[in-house]
């Protein structure tokens, strides 16, 4: 008889507080959703300020953690509720009420993205200004083929002052911010006088951050890895790499294939390219077909359209490139600007033998042997113990002088100097003719 009654009392305890329940279950089991959907989306827009070179705040981060404990609570009180008999689920009611509350005033609290997170900066970077790009179609095409290639991870571009490096990296750079397949094109010129601090400030600036001031070299060098690290999959480009620089010192993460990071350097010196691992892509001088197109882009379609003019023009072209370097207008910048490959030489004497291929006409193909051969009786190259060894220097110096886009080389045997580097080095001897009067009176091949 006992048995019998007490089902009624249960019944009439649920019937009670039935709908009350299930409105606290309904509620409670919405409020679970609406945290999972928040801390869903909190955690989004946090890895994706950590992409991007921002750092989450703080509050955010402890929000994170509060709510996933609080879910695993919320969790556990539906559960049950849910499992238990009819007695349990009315007295859990009060629970379930308790803690719908809790949640609520927990989710009213939580950071709203603009005041959670850091402010927003450009997505991958900004375009840069650059001029039209003439010719170098072919060096531009080999350039993004690389950047497209998991296996090259390193590029180095290198190529005689005012060839148009900088110009084509920069086409590059703005081409990647449009195809998106990178998270941040970050790119930074690097001064003449190298300065690793300054480097590093530049590099977090272009990633819209700032370095502190810290004087641990060790510790900078490590909080800028991170940010870099945080920008994801990057391409970095140094423009105009003077000589090689240690990427462990500085602060950035060794390019791979397997992080997706690229480096790209610009540079004169063929040497920096290898000694830094860079895959090497040599940027040349317009040839006479470039120069014509761009000369013709300047001319107008009117003349273009004459071709009995075309003869006449193509001569025109050819004799301007021939004296470029004597043209009075921009001739200081054109010269200031090779000159600084020749200052980069730091050793007088190999300075005296690229001043002495001055000497040469102007498109004269220079015997490798021949000039190695007046340099020693210059004395431009050391005594040594033997004349061989004397010769084995002067093929190094004749590297040198290639690597820095000094002389061209030809062929296996012979050289020959650029006529813009050539009024150049013919400039240098007019400002401090001592670096020629050596070699005006002992050489007898002019």
């Amino acid at each position: 008889m006992s048995q019998i009654l007490k089902h009624p009392v249960k019944l009439a305890l649920y019937d009670s507080q039935g709908s009350q329940l299930q409105y606290f279950t309904a509620s409670f089991s919405v409020l679970i959703s609406q945290h999972f959907s928040a801390t869903k989306s909190a955690a989004i827009e946090s890895r994706a300020s950590s992409s991007s070179g921002k750092i989450s705040k703080k509050g955010v981060e402890i929000w994170l953690k509060a709510v996933k404990e609080m879910i695993r609570e919320a969790q556990a009180v539906e559960n049950k509720v849910s499992n238990g008999r009819y007695l349990c689920r009315a007295c859990n009611g009060k629970l379930v009420d308790e803690k719908t509350r809790e949640m609520k005033e927990f989710l009213d609290n939580a950071p709203k993205a603009s005041e959670g997170l850091a402010m927003d900066g450009p997505s991958a970077g900004l375009p840069l200004e650059t001029s039209e790009l003439v010719g170098e179609e072919a060096v531009r095409k080999e350039i993004w083929a690389c950047l497209m290639q998991e296996e090259v991870s390193k590029i180095g571009a290198w190529g005689m002052g005012g060839v148009g490096k900088s110009t084509i990296m920069k086409h590059i750079h703005n081409d990647l911010l449009k195809e998106q397949r990178f998270e941040r094109v970050v790119w930074v010129a690097i001064s003449k006088e190298f300065n690793i601090v300054k480097l590093q400030n530049d590099i977090a600036s272009a990633l819209n951050g700032k370095m502190p001031e810290e004087a641990n070299k060790v510790r900078r060098a490590a909080i800028l890895s991170e940010k870099l690290k945080r920008a994801g999959k990057h391409v970095l480009i140094l423009d105009d790499v003077w000589s090689e620089v240690s990427l462990e010192e500085i602060g950035i993460p060794k390019p791979s294939s397997s992080n997706g990071y690229k480096l790209v350097l610009t540079t004169r010196v063929e040497q920096v390219c290898k000694s830094m691992g860079c895959k090497v892509i040599k940027v040349k001088p317009l040839s006479e077909e470039e120069a014509l197109i761009l000369f013709l882009s300047e001319v107008g379609p009117n003349m273009v359209q004459n071709q009995t003019l075309m003869p006449t023009l193509k001569l025109v072209v050819k004799e301007c490139a021939e004296r470029i370097g004597k043209v009075k207008e921009g001739e200081d910048k054109v010269i200031e600007s090779l000159k600084v490959s020749f200052n980069h030489l730091k050793d007088e004497k190999m300075k005296h033998c690229f001043i002495h291929c001055a000497l040469y006409p102007e498109d004269f193909q220079i015997g490798k042997d021949g000039l190695i051969e007046c340099w020693i009786e210059e004395g431009f190259i050391d005594d040594m113990s033997t004349r061989q060894e004397m010769k084995d220097k002067g093929h190094v110096i004749l590297k040198k002088l290639e690597d820095n886009c000094l002389l061209e080389n030809v062929s296996s045997e012979t050289v020959k100097m650029h006529d813009a580097v050539r009024d150049m080095a013919l400039s240098i001897t007019r400002m401090n003719p001592r670096y020629m009067i050596q070699a005006v009176e002992n050489c007898h091949l002019v």
